[in-house]
């Protein structure tokens, strides 16, 4: 059973509009009120408030002259708000994010239906008042559509993420949604960088694909949209108009960004059955605020998460690498490991052998050699139906011994961003 989301332009009409910004209002106060009483609740009692306790709320904030207006918004979208509270607090607990906020109106907003969300023709049909909306649907639908988030972005744009399930399983001979999953083929090993966006090896040769450094390209433009917002007088509709064209300009960004991404992401599984990476800290590596706007700007968890949702639709394998594993530091011809390689050292010449490297073609190497030791060591010797052979152990340090590490990452939809 997969699940799969897929992004869709919504064009709804003016009248549609209007619901939509209705609910999104209504919406956003709940979970801001919600928010608000699990706050409140856990400073007079130690605890906070559980989905049904949120959802028990509602029929008197409904019935209330100051609140009745909760009622005109449709039912399944403010209980979807008290689910995600509840799991935004659970995530919270468990570590995996950050204590919710309260929700702005000037930022993106969106709702969420559960159910009952279908697909007419080229358009999507909603319960309640929102009716039918036309929408720009580029690829099949053809899975059970379970939710469907409808979101507005800050340039004014809607979109629907419809997420589906399919439920049929995949066979060894290829029949179902994805093929199964081997390892047999050519194996690619790629090292993500700044100046350099990925250096890549694939047993014959290394490849370098330029870093197009799309915030930079646009950096004067934004100033200059930014700087006529910053001049207009808060409040005002002509603010609100100039700092939408300033979000346009971010979804510019965005989208060139996305489909550079795409198209390499796309180029590289196409040519290869296994795709070797590293388990990058991106979100340590943005603390340094000297790196921070360029690493941004590349989008390695992007490119990451596309090569893993390409690969397991065509019957390939991604395999990342612990992060702490010194592919620039360590000699791709002779093992031998030095001891230190500051960022702006970019070529070095290894003392044992003599061979010269360059830092990011020397890495690529390794982190292909890793992949297919991992391979072999767990298992799976497909990859070494090429006739290679795996690194040998001498020379290695024994802090360079990798514990296991997954084999496959978890695949996530493409759902693209808003701008």
């Amino acid at each position: 059973m997969k699940r799969q989301a897929v992004k869709v332009r919504l064009y709804p009409t003016n009248e549609q509009v209007q619901v939509l910004a209705q609910h999104f209002g209504c919406a956003r106060w709940w979970w801001n009120y919600g928010l608000n009483q699990c706050i409140e609740t856990y400073k007079a009692t130690g605890k906070g408030l559980s989905q049904s306790g949120l959802n028990s709320l509602l029929p008197a904030l409904k019935k209330a002259k100051e609140t009745e207006w909760l009622g005109e918004c449709y039912s399944q979208v403010l209980q979807s708000v008290s689910l995600n509270l509840s799991r935004a607090y659970q995530n919270f607990f468990e570590g995996r994010a950050k204590y919710p906020t309260f929700k702005s109106k000037h930022h993106r907003q969106s709702i969420q239906y559960p159910q009952k969300v279908k697909q007419v023709d080229d358009a999507l049909k909603f319960p309640g008042k929102l009716g039918t909306v036309k929408a720009k649907i580029h690829r099949p639908l053809d899975g059970v559509i379970k939710t469907v988030t409808v979101s507005k972005c800050p340039s004014g744009k809607y979109y629907a993420s419809v997420l589906m399930e399919y439920v049929r399983v995949a066979s060894p001979t290829g029949e179902g949604d994805y093929p199964a999953s081997t390892s047999e083929g050519k194996v690619i090993g790629i090292d993500l960088g700044i100046k350099d966006f990925a250096i890549a090896y694939d047993g014959e040769k290394v490849s370098k694909y330029s870093n197009p450094k799309h915030l930079a390209k646009y950096e004067q433009k934004l100033a200059k949209k930014q700087r006529i917002a910053a001049r207009k007088v808060k409040g005002s509709n002509r603010r609100r108009k100039a700092n939408k064209i300033v979000a346009r300009v971010y979804e510019q960004v965005s989208n060139v960004r996305q489909d550079y991404l795409h198209k390499l992401s796309r180029k590289i599984v196409n040519n290869n059955q296994v795709v070797v990476v590293e388990n990058l800290n991106v979100k340590g590596m943005v603390c340094n605020h000297k790196l921070a706007k360029a690493i941004s700007d590349t989008g390695w968890g992007t490119f990451v998460n596309f090569l893993s949702y390409k690969l397991e639709r065509s019957g390939g394998k991604l395999i990342e690498i612990n992060r702490w594993f010194p592919s620039s530091k360590l000699c791709s011809n002779c093992h031998y490991q030095i001891s230190e390689l500051p960022l702006d050292v970019r070529t070095w010449t290894c003392p044992n052998c003599g061979v010269h490297h360059d830092r990011d073609g020397n890495a690529s190497i390794n982190i292909r050699a890793e992949g297919i030791r991992i391979m072999s060591s767990s298992g799976t010797g497909e990859a070494n139906a090429n006739g290679e052979d795996v690194r040998p152990i001498r020379g290695r340090k024994s802090k360079m011994r990798q514990s296991s590490v997954k084999l496959e990452a978890h695949t996530v939809p493409d759902q693209g961003q808003c701008g």
